[in-house]
């Protein structure tokens, strides 16, 4: 056991947000998404939902503030201007961890190569449609870091 660290956060995806640097992205991946063959390393989390991923995630991993963009959600085939009330609760999540950030919406497929450059894939078991998200990795600033 570790002091200060997310429950959810388990040893494998504990070691792939470490392993993570600035820029980086990591996708949190709901129960229909494919993520055995878009090629980045996957990390499993059974039992989790996508918006609690997300915000055990979230509350370690600064999002980017030297883009323009640091979160995205796949939009709703036929209905880009829809919005799931998953990711309106993803929205919510990055408000209260990360600030005033947008998700932005991406096209299924262009979403799809996204995550295929991703540093991870944390496969959940969210069953909610369109339960995926794409975080960018901001930096931690001196002042933020615990020291020994």
């Amino acid at each position: 056991m570790l002091k200060g660290i997310h429950p959810l956060l388990g040893p494998d995806l504990l070691h792939a947000l470490r392993s993570m640097g600035h820029g980086d992205d990591i996708v949190i991946a709901d129960a229909n998404f494919p993520v055995t063959f878009l090629g980045p390393r996957v990390v499993r989390a059974d039992g989790v939902d996508a918006v609690a991923m997300a915000e055990a995630i979230l509350t370690h991993m600064p999002l980017d503030t030297f883009v323009p963009k640091a979160a995205w959600r796949m939009e709703v085939v036929g209905d880009p201007g829809a919005v799931p009330e998953v990711c309106a609760t993803f929205q919510e999540v990055v408000h209260r961890h990360a600030g005033d950030f947008t998700i932005h919406p991406v096209e299924r497929f262009a979403f799809y190569e996204m995550a295929r450059k991703a540093a991870c894939i944390v496969a959940t078991t969210e069953a909610r449609l369109y339960g995926n998200l794409i975080l960018k990795m901001g930096v931690v600033h001196p002042q933020e870091s615990v020291r020994v």
